[in-house]
């Protein structure tokens, strides 16, 4: 097994930060655990560093991310996973029909439009189904903290979906933009969360939709969260790819920061 520490004695992943002691002691569990598959360890492992958020859920998906990358580098290694990839999470997605009519209106004509929060059902078949099919991007399981939203019009007519999860670990530009030290992004990013999709129907055609819908969600999005995970959202990022203009973010009052690296 590759140690890869090279000169330093810690790791930073998923926010925590991870010695030899810890990878050490992840290794010995896989061995002493070899019917363990990698959800098993990952939800044993959030047992054991008593890992949660401050609503007190484990934290499994930020810990299985942890144990992939740590996989990645070399510095353990994980059991064959039960399932292999995204060609086989795709299958997994059911793809759910809905009325994909074509809607060309005024946006009053739509309203009051209705919000829901997704969690499981129907709801959740249908919002990862709609990013497989018409999100350029796709759908990923989300790492960490996140909420999604199904937008629909008066007349019950889907027009839009919203999801927010963890936000970046380090970007330059936001936290030179926060005056964040290091240490401050560390303790505080929990409290910031990331627009990683958001998806118009391509059959849906109303002016001022998009941003009318962020304002719409965003409105609420505090109060959920601390509903949900114990603690509120006070910043929020998203990243829009080069070939887009990002027209309705702008519109909704959001904030240019600037490029990234690309990564």
């Amino acid at each position: 097994m590759y140690n890869g520490f090279m000169d330093t004695q810690t790791l930073k992943l998923q926010g925590r930060d991870i010695t030899e002691d810890d990878i050490r002691f992840i290794q010995s569990l896989i061995t002493t655990h070899s019917d363990w598959h990698r959800s098993r360890l990952s939800q044993e492992l959030c047992t054991l560093w008593n890992w949660t958020n401050a609503s007190g859920q484990m934290k499994d998906m930020a810990c299985r991310s942890l144990l992939g990358k740590l996989h990645e580098r070399g510095h353990i290694h994980l059991p064959e996973p039960r399932h292999q990839g995204p060609a086989y999470r795709a299958r997994r997605i059911p793809e759910v029909s809905c009325d994909t009519t074509a809607i060309h209106c005024a946006l009053s004509d739509l309203q009051p439009l209705q919000v829901s929060l997704v969690r499981t059902g129907p709801d959740w078949d249908l919002f990862r189904s709609l990013l497989v099919q018409y999100h350029y991007l796709g759908f990923e399981r989300p790492v960490g903290e996140s909420l999604r939203y199904l937008i629909r019009d008066q007349h019950g007519r889907l027009v839009a979906l919203v999801l927010f999860g963890s936000a970046a670990w380090k970007l330059a530009t936001r936290d030179t933009f926060v005056g964040w030290s290091p240490e401050q992004r560390q303790n505080r990013l929990q409290w910031v969360t990331n627009n990683t999709r958001f998806l118009i129907p391509p059959w849906v055609h109303v002016p001022h939709l998009a941003s009318h819908v962020l304002g719409l969600v965003l409105r609420r999005l505090c109060a959920d969260w601390i509903i949900r995970y114990g603690h509120p959202i006070v910043l929020l990022e998203t990243f829009v790819g080069a070939a887009y203009r990002g027209t309705c973010y702008k519109a909704a009052n959001w904030t240019y920061l600037g490029m990234t690296q690309g990564r």
